[in-house]
């Protein structure tokens, strides 16, 4: 074997988004390997990650198709409602509902997504663990614990050296380590951003009684509250503190961390406990400026972090992971160079303006809903009531947030690469 080893696709960093493009890519008939700081069996630890994500019914297609279905499903609770309210009014459930809330049932577009439910939330532990046993099979290359120390480019090929000195080449290196990404750096692509002074607080509860397949979002003063449906009788909940509190909490007994959930939320938690971890974690926008620079593409938190508010930014990053293999598979067939311009170009203009739209739409929407604003409040208030009563329109928000919207890479419409 030569010291330098030759691949057609180099992909930096061995995450949910970097996995499940590696998948993609092989699946299409390319040569990968993952490179991660991680150690990769800590992807199959049970304790790994303590958050959970609601996969849009179309990025569930995707995983589908990939081969983790089967081993997700048993992991995956249906959304089969949404109820969004305001949080200072009645609930959507209570006795005289004010106007000021939104209904979503998956029935009302089931005739569209085959009985699909809204979405599934699914622990990413599980996610992580599927796409671990989904890369091992596959046969793909995982390089951890292995860091990226530099990455070179010329006319005819990329080139990474690892921290060990060990050298790869490749007509693409893919950036897919977060949101510090060494890749995004290399290439000299600036990010445009903004963090919130708050932080997200994410806990795994147990409930006292059956949640019935329901997501409830509350909109509160402070922002935002979701009571998110898992497996086994309990929920994730994901709500925004200040960064001072947030990191009170962080390091707080679990009886103190108990009580405060009670007093911040003990209307709308009936007889909960908590369960494993609790995640603290600091709430700011990222996005890079350009998707793509010669022979590099970025995809997932590495191209856009945006707030976990509606928990799409795994969904984004998974559309990014469905595009760019689409395209580099297709290229291959055709023959192309897959690290040229012409053919990254074709990526950046399928993913640029959705990924710019929805980091700005949770953007303006994180803004609408935190605030106590009564001018404000007033016609946010309208546009729910208006959004309730307009079938059309609230089916299209569906669709919207079920990813089956737009330009769809065949993955998501679960057609292999």
């Amino acid at each position: 074997m030569s010291d330098t080893e030759r691949y057609d696709i180099i992909i930096a960093g061995a995450g949910l988004t970097g996995a499940a493009f590696a998948l993609a890519a092989a699946q299409g008939g390319l040569k990968v390997v993952m490179i991660d700081p991680q150690p990769f069996d800590a992807q199959l630890a049970p304790t790994f990650d303590g958050r959970s994500t609601a996969i849009a019914f179309s990025t569930f297609r995707m995983l589908d198709t990939l081969g983790l279905g089967e081993s997700l499903r048993p992991h995956a609770c249906r959304m089969d409602h949404i109820l969004v309210t305001d949080g200072r009014r009645p609930g959507a459930a209570s006795p005289s509902p004010s106007p000021a809330f939104l209904r979503f049932d998956a029935d009302e577009i089931g005739g569209r997504t085959g009985g699909e439910p809204l979405g599934y939330l699914v622990e990413n532990r599980r996610i992580r663990v599927a796409l671990a046993e989904a890369v091992i099979r596959a046969g793909i290359e995982v390089r951890a614990p292995a860091s990226v120390a530099s990455v070179t480019t010329d006319a005819g090929k990329a080139t990474v050296t690892l921290a060990d000195g060990s050298i790869l080449t490749a007509p693409l290196v893919v950036g897919a380590e977060g949101r510090g990404s060494t890749v995004r750096r290399a290439a000299g692509i600036e990010t445009v951003g903004w963090t919130y002074g708050q932080s997200g607080v994410v806990a795994t509860v147990r409930m006292g009684r059956d949640h019935g397949n329901v997501a409830h979002e509350y909109f509160l003063p402070s922002g935002p509250f979701a009571i998110l449906p898992l497996t086994d009788q309990r929920a994730s909940l994901v709500w925004t503190e200040t960064t001072r509190r947030g990191e009170a909490l962080r390091s707080a007994s679990d009886e103190a961390f108990h009580a405060h959930l009670m007093r911040r939320f003990g209307e709308f938690l009936d007889d909960v406990t908590v369960e494993g971890p609790r995640f603290v974690y600091p709430l700011s926008l990222s996005l890079a400026e350009k998707l793509i620079a010669p022979r590099i593409a970025l995809i997932g938190d590495a191209a856009h972090g945006v707030h976990p508010i509606a928990g799409q930014g795994l969904n984004m990053g998974l559309k990014d992971a469905a595009a760019l293999a689409e395209v580099l598979a297709e290229a291959a067939r055709l023959g192309e160079d897959l690290g040229s311009e012409t053919v990254l170009e074709r990526y950046a203009r399928w993913r640029r303006f959705d990924n710019a739209a929805l980091a700005a739409g949770f953007d303006a929407f994180v803004r609408l809903f935190s605030n106590d604003i009564a001018p404000i409040r007033f016609a946010r208030n309208l546009g729910m009531a208006a959004v309730n009563r307009i079938g059309p329109l609230r089916r299209a928000f569906m669709q919207e947030a079920g990813g089956a919207t737009g330009d769809l890479p065949r993955l998501l419409r679960g057609e292999a690469v």
